[in-house]
């Protein structure tokens, strides 16, 4: 990361907000799905029960880390720059809860809406938000917190 890019604007500079980027995965499936249709094997109340109990646990979890954000008064928008470092509740068990529950929903979605290639972007999807957002996001907190986010870092864990 370009140290003075970053200073410049004081944000992580992602690729694209996180949640537009889940959603345009999401819908690109759903399209794929629309214009290639594949089978998706599933029991009707098995894959309601999975896809309820993922959408269900990522909004909690989700949730969870904007209220830790919110208490710590700092944004959640990656546009904006941050104003604490925030390491208890949730995210003194995971650095990013909030990616993690939105992933959790997006699979829930994906399985509730049967689409194949929803679930085949997952892949992509990951990479995009590792590489493309949380590799950016560490970055620009590790030189904005320096040694309290090197000892957060080295505590807890990046998803799980």
């Amino acid at each position: 990361m370009d140290q003075a890019r970053q200073t410049a604007n004081d944000t992580a500079s992602v690729v694209a907000r996180p949640p537009l980027i889940f959603l345009a995965a999401l819908l690109l499936g759903l399209a794929v799905d629309r214009l290639l249709p594949f089978t998706f094997p599933a029991d009707d109340w098995v894959h309601w029960v999975l896809a309820g109990a993922l959408i269900l646990i990522g909004l909690a979890l989700a949730a969870a880390g904007i209220g830790n954000f919110s208490s710590a008064s700092t944004p959640v928008p990656t546009n904006k720059p941050s104003r604490a470092l925030v390491t208890s509740g949730i995210h003194g068990w995971s650095r990013n809860p909030i990616y993690l529950g939105l992933f959790l929903i997006y699979v829930g979605i994906a399985i509730a809406a049967r689409s194949l290639s929803a679930l085949i972007l997952t892949l992509p999807l990951a990479i995009t938000i590792r590489y493309g957002v949380v590799a950016r996001e560490e970055a620009y907190l590790e030189g904005r917190f320096g040694d309290a986010y090197r000892d957060y870092k080295a505590r807890v864990r990046r998803w799980l």
